[in-house]
């Protein structure tokens, strides 16, 4: 029986083929997948188990609750005085990725290009290629902190770019960029009419200088798609609950796919977020600080062990550079997962400019780390 050529183009998510080997081992510390350890707070948990109680079990209108769209209209006007449409302008999905591919889906046609910097989260790179589009690569380095280049975005930019994307605070590799740099891509964005899609689903989790955001530039809206959700800041993964802003146009089209596909996102993570947004801001702010912690245990310790890194600015992950023991990034991450029984994720799960590096996610309690990365260097020592 026939399958899709597109699809078996693609390889598996790495990050998943980790995690799916983890689950039948026995002992594993993993620093692999990206999900909070926390328990989403009880205010959020009892709002969701509330719900249910009152029966609330039905569908909603495909574009979510407007009593949600509507409060994250308003948290965006209160942080960055820019104004969306709660009825025309925001749309509620299943998680972030949905918003993503729903985005991509909106503005791709057969053959035309979307330029993404890597290394990118893994699902970038396959939703062009489902949607028939090609990506177009622009590789950022160690040595400049993971930050994209001006010009390199530029001359990636043909007659068939519909967007670029970008991710900060970025996954894996943790850096942020300044509101200069995001002027910039914005400026080659508006001068080429092309799409801005932003994925700031870690914008609540900045530990080092100010929050930046696409939204703080001046007439962003005419071409930003805005991705943004619940699942990091509010340790809320399962709930599979985000949303993605832009013009009419964009959300119209989004929404089009989205009411075909999926419907609607839960309305029991729907009346979770309503609470989380209203109430759940201590949490979060609690949560961010002992991420800082973790943060700061992480890179001392990977200090000692020799392996350099770019100290992360936001996000809960670091993405340091395992050449020195002469092993790829599968390698390592085989090797130590078979020897120390430690899961990382390789880096070229997110693209050929990973290899060379590992990813470590600290969203993991401060024992664990410590004894996670105590093997990691036993394990390097005994390679180098």
């Amino acid at each position: 029986m026939k399958t899709s050529k597109k699809v078996k183009s693609v390889p598996p998510s790495g990050i998943r083929e980790f995690f799916e080997l983890v689950v039948g081992m026995d002992d594993v510390i993993s620093l692999g997948v990206g999900e909070p350890d926390f328990v989403t707070p009880w205010r959020i948990r009892e709002s969701g188990i509330y719900s249910l109680e009152a029966g609330y079990t039905s569908y909603t209108s495909n574009k979510g609750l407007l009593k949600l769209r509507k409060l994250i209209s308003e948290k965006i006007r209160n942080e960055y005085s820019k104004n969306f449409d709660p009825q025309n302008e925001v749309l509620i999905t299943t998680g972030v990725s949905e918003a993503y591919d729903l985005a991509i889906r909106a503005i791709v046609d057969e053959g035309d290009e979307v330029v993404i910097m890597e290394p990118s989260y893994v699902s970038y790179n396959p939703c062009v290629n489902f949607a028939g589009g090609k990506v177009k690569k622009v590789t950022t380095e160690l040595k400049n902190g993971f930050k994209p280049n001006f010009e390199d975005i530029k001359q990636k930019i043909t007659d068939k770019t519909v967007a670029i994307v970008i991710n900060y605070p970025n996954n894996p590799t943790g850096t942020c960029i300044s509101k200069e740099k995001l002027k910039n891509i914005f400026k080659i964005a508006k001068e080429n009419d092309i799409w801005l899609i932003s994925d700031e689903i870690y914008s609540d989790m900045v530990f080092e200088g100010e929050k930046t955001s696409s939204l703080e530039i001046k007439n962003a809206k005419d071409n930003l798609i805005l991705l943004d959700g619940f699942s990091k800041s509010y340790a809320m993964t399962g709930w599979r609950i985000g949303y993605a802003v832009g013009k009419e146009e964009i959300i119209k089209t989004m929404n089009k796919i989205h009411q075909y596909t999926m419907l609607c996102a839960p309305i029991l993570s729907q009346k979770a977020a309503i609470e989380a947004l209203k109430n759940a801001r201590p949490d979060v702010e609690e949560m961010i600080n002992k991420y800082r912690r973790r943060k700061k245990l992480v890179v001392n310790k990977l200090e000692k062990i020799g392996l350099d890194h770019y100290e992360p600015d936001g996000s809960f992950y670091v993405f340091p550079k395992i050449t020195s023991t002469n092993l790829s990034s599968k390698e390592f991450a085989e090797k130590l997962l078979d020897r120390k029984k430690v899961a990382v994720v390789p880096g070229t799960a997110f693209g050929e400019a990973g290899e060379g590096f590992i990813r470590i996610s600290f969203s993991t309690g401060k024992k664990e780390l410590n004894l996670a990365l105590n093997k990691i260097n036993d394990f390097v020592k005994n390679q180098r």
